[in-house]
């Protein structure tokens, strides 16, 4: 597959940048312009719409209208005033802990963290600049010393843990999630909040790595948020204020059934577990017919993940069609509906495994174990080992960019 339109065309693409600024006032809103050049030439000056003004606003998604937070609703001096009686007790510092506890803590408000005493936490979290008896606590006195309790021990370590830390979630704490899972699977985790506090959620949509590194871009991830309890009648309010506080740009409403449905069903489905099936389905099939392992490999991830997918990021699916030859945008468009119609089925006992509580209880018996890190290590070595991705290496070792694994 070639990428056609991505060959060099600068002196042509500044030439019909130009004339497209006449074209503009007359082009109807429907017509979408597939130029490549639009994504690298500069905008000419033009009167910015009133809806690109930042801050909460109700935008339409594909016809449907929703509330949109974001964090210029939220400047600092204004945040820091919000929480200034408030100490922000952070219980756990896996990915999650680590990203939200060093934006919040950077963004000026009173955090601490609650982990095992000695533990690996413990000395990843004093790494990072988190002092024992200043801010770094065993998870007892953390919880002790917080006002809003930050559950982000994974979700085995949370029904786990939950006899001894519910008794000290006393009234006027705020109970404070990053996953629906231990609430909304009650029956499975065990996990019921106290009726006199407000429990809510912030759940970044990545993993905590990438709510810091997008954090210390000055990007923001964004996150959806939702109210579980709202004892104070504040519990929205406080729940959008701190997805601001641990680093989203944006944020959106939903509920924790729907965030933790479509968390589990998502992962399993195109952001972790379908992609790796159909990246090895392909590959193997072109191993069968004589395909080396670096064509392979360039024709399923290669391409896929550095020249694809980064446009479907930019402007949507049909843009990167658009920026492809003739020949391969055909084949797309003739195979996606074969493969949509294959993978539905599929895709809804995905769904109904999340939903009647399958896939919990799976993961709280295997995340639960005794040798739960040595077993999950094996089936990434597994992965590792596969041909694909061990060909992988070498491709990724040809890139100019390349600074080593």
């Amino acid at each position: 597959m070639s990428l056609s339109t991505l060959s060099t065309r600068s002196g042509q693409a500044l030439r019909n940048a130009a004339r497209a600024v006449t074209a503009t006032a007359s082009r109807p809103a429907c017509v979408r312009s597939y130029s490549l050049a639009r994504a690298t030439t500069p905008t000419l000056a033009r009167a910015v719409p009133a809806q690109f003004v930042r801050g909460m606003k109700t935008l339409d998604f594909a016809g449907t209208k929703e509330v949109v937070y974001e964090r210029n609703d939220w400047p600092l001096p204004k945040l820091q005033d919000y929480f200034k009686k408030d100490t922000l007790a952070l219980i756990g510092y896996g990915s999650q802990g680590h990203g939200q506890g060093l934006n919040a803590r950077d963004n000026g408000l009173n955090v601490i963290v609650g982990v095992r005493k000695g533990g690996e936490s413990w000395k990843q979290a004093m790494d990072d600049g988190w002092v024992p008896g200043e801010n770094l606590f065993p998870i007892e006195e953390a919880i002790g010393r917080g006002t809003i309790i930050m559950n982000l021990l994974s979700d085995a370590a949370q029904s786990q843990t939950w006899p001894s830390i519910a008794p000290l979630i006393t009234k006027g704490k705020t109970l404070y999630f990053s996953h629906g899972f231990s609430v909304v699977y009650k029956e499975d985790t065990k996990v019921v909040p106290p009726t006199d506090v407000d429990v809510i959620l912030v759940a970044p949509k990545g993993s905590g790595r990438t709510v810091r590194t997008l954090f210390k871009e000055g990007r923001g991830i964004n996150s959806s948020i939702a109210v579980f309890q709202d004892v104070t009648s504040q519990a929205k309010e406080k729940a959008i204020a701190l997805g601001i506080a641990v680093g989203s740009g944006y944020l959106y409403e939903t509920t924790f059934e729907k965030e933790v449905y479509s968390d589990l069903y998502g992962e399993r489905g195109v952001l972790m577990g379908a992609i790796q099936g159909l990246f090895l389905a392909q590959y193997q099939v072109l191993r069968k017919n004589g395909h080396s392992p670096s064509e392979a490999f360039n024709e399923t991830v290669e391409e896929a993940t550095q020249s694809l997918y980064p446009l479907i990021g930019q402007r949507g699916m049909d843009y990167m069609f658009a920026a492809c030859s003739t020949t391969a945008r055909r084949g797309a468009l003739d195979w996606a509906p074969r493969f949509e119609k294959a993978n539905v089925p599929i895709f809804e006992a995905l769904y109904e495994s999340v939903r009647n509580g399958t896939e919990t209880r799976k993961s709280l018996e295997f995340n639960g174990r005794a040798t739960y890190r040595q077993d999950l290590a094996r089936e990434l070595n597994e992965i590792d080992s596969q041909e694909i991705w061990r060909a992988g290496k070498t491709v990724r070792s040809l890139r100019p960019d390349y600074k080593g694994e």
